[in-house]
């Protein structure tokens, strides 16, 4: 597909304006869907809790190997939302909304959100080379574990490491954000393709820059808090935020004017 095919997609999308009301908006609707249809989602944020845990017990020892996967795990959510995209347009539709609906949404039909996925592996992983690479080229001592990076890194009142650290990763981690927030209900539900796609998230964001930063500091927040509590808030935090993400969507994009995917 062409920029110029990709584009003429993109465009046929018309877009929202939001309010910085909005997103704390899209997370009470998102607990209400939850709230209906909890079996669905909480099966999604038990297995996404388990990954997590199955992680932190293969690589509690190699650090980078860890930071690596949680990166991933984080850029490649959106993702793992798939499946309660599709019950939340089943919710709105009035069909029904069971696990066998999200399970469906994984059947494959194209190669679509495969390839995202693959684009949001790559991301990842060179997030995490970068990031390495950082630590490992101007810390004064090695960071082997958790414990030196915050010691080294974190605590050291000698050098800006750290900060440096931190803005790398927002200038990596920004254009993920904005070329992920709403392309994979879009993909999933429309047809169009990836580049289209990652267009009219560009747009959503680019049309309401306040709000959605807003929105993408509330997805981080309510993750590491289901982090911290040794990955038990997943369980909740994960559906719930995946709910919400579809009124995201909802609000952000009309695509109307765009074939539905098969």
């Amino acid at each position: 597909m062409s920029s110029e095919t990709a584009l003429q997609q993109s465009q046929r999308c018309q877009l929202g304006t939001i309010t910085y009301a909005t997103p704390f908006d899209w997370l009470a609707r998102g607990w209400r869907d939850m709230l209906q249809h909890p079996w669905p989602a909480l099966a999604h944020g038990l297995v996404v809790a388990l990954f997590g845990a199955a992680l932190l017990g293969l690589a509690h020892r190699q650090f980078w190997l860890l930071a690596g996967a949680f990166s991933g795990f984080l850029l490649i959510g959106p993702l793992a939302a798939t499946g309660l995209y599709a019950v939340s347009r089943a919710i709105e539709q009035g069909r029904p909304a069971t696990l066998d609906t999200a399970l469906a949404a994984w059947r494959p039909r194209d190669h679509r959100l495969v390839l995202f996925g693959l684009l949001l592996a790559a991301a990842g992983t060179g997030w995490v080379l970068t990031s390495a690479s950082l630590i490992t080229a101007f810390s004064p001592r090695p960071v082997n574990d958790p414990v030196d990076f915050l010691r080294v890194v974190v605590l050291d009142e000698q050098s800006y490491l750290f900060e440096a650290w931190l803005a790398l990763g927002g200038v990596m981690v920004a254009p993920v954000y904005a070329s992920s927030v709403v392309a994979i209900p879009l993909l999933l539900e429309r047809h169009i393709g990836v580049l289209g796609a990652v267009l009219t998230s560009w747009r959503a964001v680019m049309q309401n820059p306040g709000p959605m930063a807003l929105w993408g500091a509330l997805l981080l927040a309510i993750t590491f808090i289901g982090m911290s509590t040794l990955l038990i808030g997943l369980v909740i935090a994960v559906p719930w935020l995946s709910y919400a993400s579809w009124h995201a969507y909802r609000d952000l994009v009309v695509a109307t004017d765009l074939p539905e995917s098969r």
